[in-house]
């Protein structure tokens, strides 16, 4: 008799791994002093992908607050040429 199951493969009888995110901490909300504004582009960038998009919550860790702050700071920096739309960077 076989030790798996009919429905099951012997490649998939081996112990499963779950994925467990580790919470994250907004850093904002534990650094008072770091300030959002639309001129801080360096800041800005970390929030902003390759391609131009602002990054989702799930992988920048803010809070829902500061994320909504983020993303209306990301769209007035690109209006004022500070940030790209897409596409290659500013130089």
């Amino acid at each position: 008799m076989n030790s798996y199951d009919e429905n099951e493969s012997p490649a998939s009888s081996g112990p499963t791994r779950r994925f467990y995110a580790q919470p994250r901490v907004c850093q904002f909300c534990t650094d008072r002093t770091i300030v959002i504004d639309y001129k801080n582009v360096d800041l800005l960038r970390r929030y902003v992908t390759e391609e131009g998009n602002i990054r989702p919550r799930r992988q920048t860790g803010a809070c829902a607050k500061h994320q909504r702050q983020i993303a209306t700071a990301v769209k007035r920096a690109r209006h004022l040429a500070l940030l790209h739309f897409k596409g290659e960077p500013l130089r």
